[in-house]
């Protein structure tokens, strides 16, 4: 496992209270959900597509109004904070972002900095120190003088979470951040997300991947895709048969001695061939 057990005296930094969101004339995506963080808590969201896992970090952050509850954090109500208030507090990195200006990537990620400067205020020696370290972290420093538009979707995933670190904030929201990378820098993420637990950063996470939060060892979400999500340990929410339920697909979950730890597998495709060859037909 890649993080260790948090006492639970630490104060909660999110709690969401019977939350719930809908758009116009649309049924319940988020209906009556509630969880409560605290420090170094990592919250993995698994669910189907469309099931409302970005939306559920939309509203956590206040990008989405909620149609019903309260969300807290740091012991204030999101609607109530102002945007400075709110970014010196939570750090938000979708799932592939493109910047509307062609920065070079090390100014770029300095920009997270914004809601600690003044109005016109320029960024200073401390802002771009700690711009290169967060870069380093990622192992992205050879990006820092290329543009944008110059590098790939996986690298301007990784740059934004580069400019999420700078930006210090007391709860990371990372919405399927190893979507766009590859097996290496997925694993990478995964210990950089542990690393934030352990120095008391607070971390929602959305994935397709059963296999993280197992990794992370945290609190799971499930989204069911009727507006609720049930929320608790691994070993309590994590079992074969709501995976199966969840992406119809069977597998197993199969303890791995050498590894020490489970892992989620699938049998062989062995109708791969056939179906394709019924798809050629339509």
């Amino acid at each position: 496992m890649l993080t260790k057990s948090f006492q639970s005296s630490r104060k909660d930094i999110v709690l969401a209270e019977n939350i719930s969101f809908f758009y116009v004339r649309g049924h319940r995506l988020l209906d009556g959900i509630s969880f409560s963080l605290a420090e170094g808590d990592i919250l993995t969201i698994l669910g189907p597509n469309g099931s409302g896992k970005s939306t559920l970090l939309d509203c956590v952050c206040g990008i989405s109004p909620l149609k019903g509850g309260r969300v807290s954090v740091c012991g204030e109500s999101v609607s109530s904070l102002s945007p400075v208030e709110l970014a010196r507090r939570v750090g938000y990195v979708p799932q592939l972002h493109a910047p509307a200006f062609d920065f070079p990537v090390r100014d770029y990620v300095v920009m997270g900095r914004a809601p600690y400067l003044g109005l016109l205020e320029a960024p200073g020696r401390r802002e771009y120190e700690m711009t290169d370290a967060a870069l380093e972290s990622m192992g992205i420093a050879h990006l820092a003088r290329k543009l944008c538009s110059e590098i790939s979707g996986g690298e301007r995933q990784q740059v934004q979470i580069a400019r999420a670190l700078v930006q210090e904030p007391k709860v990371i929201l990372l919405d399927e951040p190893t979507s766009h990378l590859d097996y290496g820098n997925q694993i990478k993420v995964l210990k950089l997300v542990a690393d934030l637990s352990d120095r008391g950063v607070t971390v929602i996470l959305t994935t397709h991947v059963p296999d993280h939060p197992i990794l992370l060892d945290g609190k799971v979400g499930v989204l069911d895709g009727k507006g609720g999500m049930r929320t608790g340990s691994v070993s309590e929410i994590i079992d074969e048969r709501s995976l199966r339920d969840m992406y119809s697909v069977d597998l197993r979950l199969i303890y791995i001695e050498e590894m020490q730890r489970t892992a989620c597998v699938i049998g062989k495709l062995s109708g791969a061939q056939g179906f394709a060859e019924k798809m050629l037909e339509v």
